[in-house]
């Protein structure tokens, strides 16, 4: 069992609330390693705490009855690291700040990392994580999700790592679940890198998160989108989740359409602009921000009014509709309200 000083770093560093370069610790290797092992978990990653940021309330709220009726618990965490298997690529020398850290979520089951990326790691300072068996068939609330959580907290327990260059990505559908665990945790991952693969912030999944996290994920996170100009598909899921970023009041976005490319993942010369991208935060103007969420806060009420009144007519199956639709589109930004609505109506 760690002695009470390290547990205590362990859990500021997990939720990057310590300072640039401090989560460290012993040294560890460098250069390119397969077949890695981690140990350490992460409150972050347990299974409650999966549930709570990346389900909408009235989802979590049904897996609580489920639990309930038949007499269980949630595991504790729903990864057993010991049986679990990481490709890591550590840059020779740590920038002065610290390294940055990319966790990547793979459309693919092979613990290994996109052709030409290791010199534009080094370069940039940045570290690079995945897991084996984190595709596309595999689970994402049990496995793919939990497992990016856990890649970026150890790499964070062995090596110093600047908390403002913490970020997630992943390729076509890993890209997809890239952006979901960064809206459930942007205490964690400061930016997202977006490479042919992304959703509008509501389509249930993604879920909005609770409010807290959601005025955090719109004041801190940097999306970067990378696509090629020839993978008309993943262009226009990238057009509409921009716009629905807009919509939610994310503003920090920038966008990258790579040209001779098709449904690939980034170049070198690519991904080298993304991380120069990552690192270009630009905060929000104050009061364009504050307007666009009480825009949206009179956008939830008015649904929510909306299932009130089909309740209080009688209307009991139209109520649950609407109310199933207001949760996927609107998750935590309706909740608690939303859930005592639910509780009225069974």
């Amino acid at each position: 069992m760690l002695p009470a000083a390290p547990l205590a770093r362990a859990a500021l560093c997990s939720v990057a609330l310590l300072g640039p370069a401090i989560c460290a610790a012993a040294p560890a290797s460098v250069g390119l390693q397969t077949e890695v092992v981690f140990s350490d978990y992460s409150p972050l990653s347990s299974s409650a705490e999966v549930v709570r940021r990346l389900l909408s309330p009235l989802a979590a709220a049904e897996v609580a009855r489920t639990l309930e009726r038949s007499g269980e618990g949630l595991a504790a965490q729903s990864i057993d690291l010991a049986a679990e298997r990481f490709i890591l690529y550590v840059p020779a020398h740590a920038p002065p700040r610290g390294y940055g850290l990319l966790a990547f979520i793979p459309p693919w089951d092979a613990a290994q990392m996109p052709r030409g990326w290791e010199p534009v790691l080094e370069r940039a300072g940045v570290i690079f994580v995945s897991a084996a068996r984190s595709g596309n068939d595999a689970d994402v609330l049990g496995r793919r999700e939990p497992l990016a959580l856990l890649a970026a907290y150890n790499v964070m327990q062995r090596y110093p790592i600047d908390a403002t260059r913490v970020y997630v990505g992943g390729f076509s559908g890993g890209s997809r679940i890239a952006l979901r665990v960064a809206l459930g945790y942007p205490d964690l991952f400061h930016g997202a890198l977006l490479n042919a693969g992304s959703d509008p912030l509501d389509a249930g999944p993604p879920t909005p998160p609770a409010r807290e996290l959601l005025q955090r994920f719109q004041e801190s996170m940097r999306l970067v989108y990378v696509t090629g100009e020839h993978d008309d598909l993943h262009l226009a899921m990238d057009n509409d989740s921009l716009r629905s970023m807009r919509d939610w009041c994310v503003f920090d976005t920038a966008a990258d359409v790579t040209r001779g490319a098709g449904h690939e993942p980034a170049s070198p010369a690519a991904l080298a602009r993304a991380f120069s991208e990552l690192e270009r935060h630009t905060a929000a103007d104050p009061g364009h921000l504050a307007a666009c969420r009480e825009a949206l806060d009179k956008r939830v009420a008015g649904e929510l009014a909306k299932v009130q009144a089909l309740i209080d007519a009688g209307k009991r199956t139209e109520a649950r509709r609407l109310l199933g639709e207001v949760d996927r589109r609107f998750g935590g930004l309706a909740a608690p309200q939303s859930v005592a609505l639910e509780r009225g109506l069974d």
